[in-house]
């Protein structure tokens, strides 16, 4: 990615002003992380990227969430599922990482039957990729036993085609006033929000796009607010790190925080008193962030 902005610079595709406008107060391989222009890419590959393969620089470029698929290639259903948030998981001690998929959610299905598609106990379905293991969530309207389900990632519709796109261009929004610009132009958003654990070595940028976005006219403010997202527990190492990953919701205002609600066992009372439990995004966290904010275009 490095080389590519420098060749973009050499054949003057890309301004000096705006390398410096975008490139302010961060290193160059950051920069060449974080921006994206020229042609829409398109990439299909067996796996998504993993930590057998090359150090993550200081940032990634983003995705095209709207035009953007997981499909699976057991020839009995080559399920298609709208890629819906990345999580990459970085190991800083060895530079390697992992990319995990959240897709879109459904509902529980008899699957080409004549009739009655749905399940009777019907719940939420949630599945996540990565290039090793995965996770499927599976949301009833109580505590059911079975919520997460680890699974090897050959072991899920007998392996996937990833089918990932990258926006024609993506611009980092540098200022409020950038935000809300771009955000009262219409302009798709991409989000992606960074955190670490230095006593684990580990770091995870989550990217997703930005489903809702609130700004107010007096004053450059603005607030993120969108999931679910695939949140990476970082305090420790798993065996299989597809575990680590929980759904969430996250929210942020500024660029050095970011508020995640988790989805978890969640107790209901009647007059304070505890009836039953379910799953539900109640379990708050608040952590340290970086957060950047994308323009993007697909035209």
């Amino acid at each position: 990615m490095f080389r590519t902005l420098q060749s973009r610079v050499q054949q003057n595709r890309i301004s000096r002003r705006e390398l410096i406008e975008i490139g302010a107060g961060s290193s160059m391989a950051a920069l060449a992380g974080s921006l994206l222009t020229g042609c829409a890419a398109e990439t299909s590959s067996e796996k998504p990227s993993s930590s057998a393969q090359t150090p993550v620089p200081g940032g990634m470029a983003v995705i095209d969430y709207g035009l953007s698929f997981l499909s699976g290639k057991a020839v009995w259903n080559r399920v298609r599922f709208w890629v819906e948030s990345r999580t990459r998981i970085i190991d800083d001690r060895t530079g390697k990482f992992q990319d995990y998929y959240q897709c879109g959610s459904c509902k529980s299905e008899h699957t080409f039957a004549k009739k009655d598609l749905f399940v009777e106990d019907n719940y939420d379905f949630i599945p996540i990729f990565g290039p090793v293991d995965g996770l499927i969530f599976r949301r009833k309207a109580y505590l059911n036993p079975n919520y997460r389900e680890w699974k090897p990632a050959n072991a899920m519709w007998e392996g996937q085609q990833y089918q990932l796109r990258q926006p024609r261009s993506s611009r980092l929004l540098a200022t409020g006033a950038e935000i809300h610009k771009a955000t009262q132009d219409g302009a798709p958003l991409v989000a992606q929000t960074e955190i670490s654990d230095q006593a684990s070595g580990l770091r995870a940028i989550i990217e997703f796009p930005v489903k809702t976005i609130n700004i107010r006219d007096e004053e450059p403010a603005y607030q993120v607010d969108t999931g679910p997202i695939a949140f990476p527990d970082l305090s420790k190492r798993y065996e299989k790190t597809a575990e680590s990953l929980s759904l969430a919701f996250v929210a942020f205002n500024a660029p050095d925080f970011a508020d995640f609600v988790i989805e978890d066992e969640t107790p209901i009372l009647e007059k304070g008193q505890p009836v039953t439990r379910v799953y539900h995004y109640s379990r708050k966290l608040s952590l340290p962030a970086r957060n950047r904010l994308f323009a993007t275009s697909s035209n």
